[in-house]
């Protein structure tokens, strides 16, 4: 079955879609694998110019049946291939008889490599018809036919020998394909996938391999007595190397295929690569001999923040200082040439820190003088970094200085290195402080300690446990503190670990790892990714270090990784396992050698760094240029690039590229180019600040510079009602819809349902079907429902501090094959009051935009639950610069225009105050919320969007 032509395998309802269109004729059709149910299958069909899905589902004993219309029997078989052959007769609940089986595109062998030198190439996805074929041709195809691939794999062996090194080995595998190949095809056909023949011509073949290792071994054993120190015959036996971790290093065993089973071999550098490692580490870590240990010197003891000093304008010209002292929680102004403060500040009394977007080195500060008196004044700093590291200072004492018993807010450290097979060096500082080039830490800022690193790495050939343990010595260098670790994940070497403060190791659960392989035949683990999720609180976040696929001309091919990636990753809540990966987690993190290079003359790339001309690059960067046509990372966000291209340096230095590399089949380009990257998606109205995006220029021991992002992130706990329960029937929240219309991109004329989850949701509920349905514009369903078919929804807590903080997934699911036709993610905050509001939001599946959402509704608060907090963080805002007030005088700035994050043609709906009749307190009207989020670009990609247009 599995070379059965039209089964595509795990392809995507939208690609699948796409084929039967290209086709373009009554009667196409092809399998692939259900996302609905696993095990089963959906079949696709394609009838006047609509594509009907079929689930086909196996019974307790194995046997497949399609569900049909009501009224026909449905009819059990053994095999996929016997059921398609019986589907090809008419009058069997189908629409149409299956007639033309839409061929499965081959794919261009991938020869990715760490060393490039792979050709251009990807999965070419196309439609090819077979007028009239029956299922299951290639099984069993003649003898000639079979000859015919024996042929052609031969003369595919020819071309690359003249290119390899390995002539012998060439020659082992030339006289497997002459003559063993059509046994193992012949055994393949009857249902044996072991392929006996090609293991026995691996194992002859790796008899070198063998010798060389037994011979590698037996020195290092002798050097291991060469340094090892005489043992008293009474001391006990060394501890035996523990195996490698599972998940990690050690290799799964491919099988199946005939690229599996060389992927076996593959891999066999890595089998020896284990006990050679961890050899070598046990013999030099007893001597000394191991990366330099910065934990040899005593850590230095926590101490307070020292007060720091900022120069800055007060007015026209007048220049002062602020002094921030964080331990004793004051802000003090003191004039040039005055010996003491003019007015110190407590930290109970700033109300409100406003930064400029206009002028970014400008910040309001709002505070409260005796009596009762409101004041603003702005200071002028003399860069963005100088500001940036004020707003943090005030930022920690706010922190340090409140009554919380759990935070509001934390900082997220990110980084990604390739390290290009060698050990790091002695210190990794930099990297860890955030300082070099770009958008920067200042150095009053730079050793204030995170909450949580995130460190991943690409060609880290150090061993896990040593990796680890160099991460956690050289922080508690710097920090002073002993952090622990979360998880770590690895996949050959491809490494993240996530590590924490001790005092937040106990807010930290529900903790999942995956990973990912996107090596040759997505067998291999040289190229992949490793991922990682866990709650902090009540805050979900995901975590994702990838490398992809090399060599400029692979952009495609990256996209395919990209994909791969996030349908393959299994991290977050198993009960969101049906939703696309971006929305499973309300911070996501995405990072890695990305590998997208620039589209230009390298001689020219060259002469635009040298004049520190990055907008010119980036115009032509293949990672902005793909998101832009909506190829991969939809709705991420990336910080401003402001450093130069992190490869390919020459090693040892920052100072020139080795663009050139040369190999056996001879000289290879690789262009300067932003190949590490750090990029991230968060759930609608929440905190989210990226503070720093940079990479270090002292770091040479690889040809990529470390790369580094830092983060401000608002997190939720776990939620304590402050009213106990009485003896009466507790008063309920509840979400209630008007109505909701949808846009899909879709050839199906099914009908439809919703499904709602949510974490302050006991259970997930679902619409009734969709009231109406229309499908006026080609590829697009137009889905409708009043608010008679769809459920009144209550939280589990009627609280409006609680229900502020969540958020809404909804998924558009068929009726037939229960598939989704997309995902979105509504928050609540703005949704809670007395009168309905007007959302809009986009639909994403599998990594790909399907269409869009629009509706009204509203969250309704008992009166008694309707008391809230300000979160630390919301003391903070953003405000373009409109009008200069007065100095000195008492003001409540105005909180900027919340434009929205979508693209749309309807005008935002004016909102009452969500908390009923009540006028807002002056406080509350003083805050705003940043806007952490880019805005969209104004052009549209899918034309969904201009279908809404002029709809009431």
């Amino acid at each position: 079955m599995a070379a059965a032509s039209w089964y595509h395998r795990d392809i995507s309802r939208v690609v699948a879609e796409e084929l039967l269109a290209k086709a373009g004729r009554d009667g196409c059709f092809l399998v692939r694998d259900s996302e609905s149910v696993s095990g089963a299958y959906a079949l696709c069909l394609l009838f006047q110019r609509h594509v009907h899905t079929y689930r086909i589902l196996p019974d307790d004993e194995g046997l497949l049946s399609v569900q049909t219309i009501q009224g026909i029997q449905a009819k059990c078989f053994r095999t996929l291939p016997d059921l398609i052959g019986a589907y090809q007769q008419p009058n069997n609940g189908l629409v149409t008889p299956l007639l033309y089986p839409v061929h499965r595109a081959k794919q261009a062998a991938d020869e990715d490599s760490d060393g490039e030198d792979g050709r251009g190439g990807g999965h070419a996805t196309s439609a090819v018809l077979a007028g009239g074929a029956g299922a299951g041709t290639w099984l069993s195809a003649p003898i000639a036919g079979r000859t015919h691939i024996s042929q052609q794999l031969h003369q595919r062996l020819q071309e690359q020998v003249h290119s390899s090194p390995a002539s012998d080995f060439m020659g082992f595998m030339a006289e497997y394909l002459n003559h063993h190949l059509q046994l193992d095809l012949e055994a393949l056909r009857h249902g044996h996938p072991q392929l006996r023949h090609l293991s026995t011509a691996l194992v002859t073949a790796c008899r070198a391999l063998h010798r060389r290792i037994d011979f590698t071994l037996a020195g290092l054993e002798t050097l291991a007595r060469v340094f090892d120190s005489p043992v008293s015959p009474h001391s006990p036996a060394r501890e035996q190397v523990s195996p490698p971790t599972p998940g990690c290093r050690s290799p799964q065993a491919p099988a199946g295929a005939l690229l599996c089973v060389a992927g076996c071999s593959w891999s066999a550098g890595e089998v020896v690569e284990v006990p050679v490692l961890k050899s070598l580490q046990e013999t030099v870590s007893r001597h000394n001999l191991a990366l330099p240990s910065v934990a040899a010197a005593p850590p230095p003891a926590a101490k307070p923040l020292a007060v720091q000093s900022f120069e800055v304008k007060v007015g026209k010209s007048q220049r002062a200082a602020l002094t921030v002292d964080v331990e004793l929680g004051t802000v003090a102004v003191t004039k040039r040439g005055s010996g003491s403060p003019e007015e110190t500040i407590p930290q109970d009394k700033i109300l409100q820190l406003i930064k400029y977007q206009s002028v970014q080195s400008k910040v309001r500060l709002v505070y409260d003088r005796e009596p009762q008196r409101s004041l603003s004044r702005d200071f002028v700093f003399p860069n963005a970094r100088k500001r940036e590291a004020f707003c943090q200072l005030l930022q920690l004492m706010k922190i340090q200085h409140s009554n919380l018993d759990e935070p509001d807010l934390i900082s997220v450290y990110v980084g990604t290195w390739n390290m290009g097979s060698t050990p790091p060096p002695r210190s990794l500082a930099s990297w860890l402080t955030s300082r070099g080039l770009g958008r920067t830490q200042d150095e009053t800022t730079a050793c204030i300690p995170h909450d949580i690193y995130v460190i991943g790495t690409q060609e880290n050939s150090l061993g896990d446990r040593e990796w680890v343990e160099f991460l956690r010595a050289s922080l508690k260098t710097l920090m002073a503190i002993d952090y622990r670790v979360v998880a770590l994940q690895c996949l050959w070497s491809i490494k993240i670990v996530v590590l924490v403060k001790p005092e937040h190791e106990r807010r930290i659960s529900h903790i999942h790892t995956s990973s990912v392989k996107t090596g040759i035949a997505n067998t291999l683990g040289n190229k992949g990714a490793v991922g990682v999720s866990f709650l902090f609180n009540g805050t979900s976040f995901g975590f994702v270090n990838c490398h992809l696929a090399s060599g400029s001309e692979k952009t495609h091919r990256r996209n395919q990784n990209y994909s791969d990636i996030l349908r393959s990753l299994v991290l977050g809540d198993k009960r969101l396992g049906a939703f696309d990966l971006t929305l499973r987690f309300t911070h996501l993190f995405w990072f890695g050698d990305l590998n997208y290079r620039l589209d230009m003359d390298v001689q020219d790339i060259l002469a635009h760094i040298t004049k520190k001309e990055f907008e010119a690059l980036l115009a032509v960067d293949q990672l902005n240029l793909e998101r832009e046509k909506n190829k991969v990372f939809l709705r991420f966000s990336e910080g401003d690039i402001s450093f130069p291209p992190t490869y390919r340096y020459e090693r040892g230095s920052r100072d020139s590229y080795m663009w050139q590399k040369f190999k056996p089949t001879g000289m290879r380009i690789n262009v300067p180019s932003w190949c590490d990257r750090i990029l991230w998606k968060s759930h609608p109205e929440t905190h989210v600040v990226c503070n720093s995006y940079g990479c270090t220029d002292d770091i040479v021991t690889s040809d990529h510079s470390p790369v580094f992002a830092t983060f401000e992130v608002g997190v939720t706990s776990q939620f304590v009602p402050k009213k106990a329960p009485g003896s009466g029937p507790e008063p309920l929240a509840c979400i209630e819809w008007e109505s909701i219309e949808v846009i899909v991109k879709t050839a199906s004329r099914s009908k439809c349902y919703i499904e709602f989850h949510s974490y302050c949701l006991e259970e997930a509920q679902r619409s009734g079907e969709n009231t109406s349905q229309s499908c006026d514009i080609p590829g697009f369903l137009k889905l409708g429902w009043s608010a008679k078919h769809l459920p009144v929804l209550n939280p589990i807590l009627p609280d409006l501090e609680y229900l502020g903080d969540q958020h809404l997934l909804l998924s558009i699911k068929g009726v037939e094959s229960c598939e989704s036709y997309g995902e979105c993610c509504i928050a609540m905050r703005s949704m809670i009051g007395s009168m309905a509001q007007q959302f809009e939001t986009f639909l994403f599946h599998r990594g790909e935009e399907t269409g869009s959402m629009r509706g009204w509704m509203k969250v309704r608060v008992p009166k008694e639950r309707r008391s809230t907090r300000e979160r630390l963080y919301e003391w903070i805002s953003f405000e373009e610069e409109d009008a200069e007030p007065a100095a000195d005088t008492p003001t409540c700035p105005k909180p900027p225009l919340q434009r929205l994050r979508y693209p749309s043609r309807v005008q935002p709906h004016c909102k009452p105050w969500p908390w009923g009749d009540a006028e807002p307190s002056p406080a509350a009207l003083c805050r705003s919320r940043p806007r952490s989020l880019p805005e969209p670009a104004a052009g549209y990609t899918n034309p969904a969007y201009f279908i809404f247009e002029g709809v009431p």
